[in-house]
């Protein structure tokens, strides 16, 4: 019967510990498990535990750097990071802070509990927005006449989105050619637009990544001015009325002169008589 037993033993202490790590896992929450946040702004994760406990740890890229005892007394290793109860008294759910958040802190966000319960892991993301500027300024040009504006996206993590407008509405994409370089560890980005000039027009590129509530954005006014006129066919017009009229004119001087010679031709004969 023993040589029977050893086997289902074994099997029944494994379900055990996986039914009791996955009930701790319940128990034991880490929330968001991917945030990605603003260069400069402030990034949160939630720690929730049912049960009790006594020492919480966070790391951030593999550095520790706050510890919190469930009696509430938070020891930062830098004023960059803090530590909070959810509400007073309630030590069941912790916010962690990362304030001022730079590029460095991208990476693994960990939460580690001294004991059974053990770790979560949370990942990073920092974006960073750089400035963007239209390079040519104010145009002024004929009407129909081709013009082209450049927009440079400067020191930009990801790599932007970059989008036009005329007059507040949205330019085709086939109008405008993108292209992106790495510069370091950040992103600059080059956009052509090309367009016949019709009137005069606001012209707006923007600069986008995921995490900016509005675009960066920069304008400027492009002044269309009627063609001159056309001298050639105007010139033309008056040659073909003045080489009419003067053909007129000459046969008209020639029925004349025809008219004359022909009554001075008798008086002539007269004479000869």
């Amino acid at each position: 019967m023993t040589v029977f037993w050893k086997p289902w033993q074994n099997i029944f202490s494994i379900c055990l510990v996986l039914c009791t790590t996955a009930v701790l896992s319940a128990q034991f929450q880490l929330q968001p498990l991917n945030s990605t946040v603003q260069q400069g702004s402030d990034a949160r994760f939630i720690a929730t535990v049912q049960g009790n406990w006594q020492i919480m740890t966070w790391t951030v890229r593999q550095i520790m750097v706050l510890t919190i005892p469930a009696g509430g007394n938070t020891t930062s290793f830098s004023p960059q990071f803090s530590a909070r109860f959810c509400s007073s008294g309630n030590t069941s759910c912790v916010e962690f802070t990362i304030h001022n958040v730079t590029r460095r802190e991208s990476g693994p966000v960990i939460c580690t509990m001294l004991g059974e319960y053990g770790s979560k892991t949370a990942q990073l993301h920092v974006e960073e927005s750089g400035t963007v500027n239209i390079m040519e300024g104010n145009m002024t040009v004929i009407q129909d006449q081709e013009v082209k504006f450049q927009c440079v996206a400067t020191a930009w993590f990801p790599t932007p989105t970059i989008s036009w407008t005329r007059n507040g509405q949205a330019i085709n994409s086939n109008l405008y050619n993108t292209t992106s370089m790495a510069d370091g560890d950040s992103f600059n980005s080059t956009s052509v637009l090309t367009f016949q000039a019709i009137s005069n027009t606001t012209v707006e590129c923007q600069a986008t990544v995921q995490t900016l509530t509005k675009p960066q954005s920069s304008s400027v006014f492009l002044v269309v001015v009627p063609k001159p006129p056309n001298w050639t066919v105007l010139i033309a017009v008056v040659v073909s009325f003045g080489g009419f009229a003067l053909l007129i004119l000459l046969i008209i001087g020639l029925i004349f002169c025809y008219k004359r010679r022909k009554k001075k031709q008798p008086n002539y004969q007269d004479e000869m008589r």
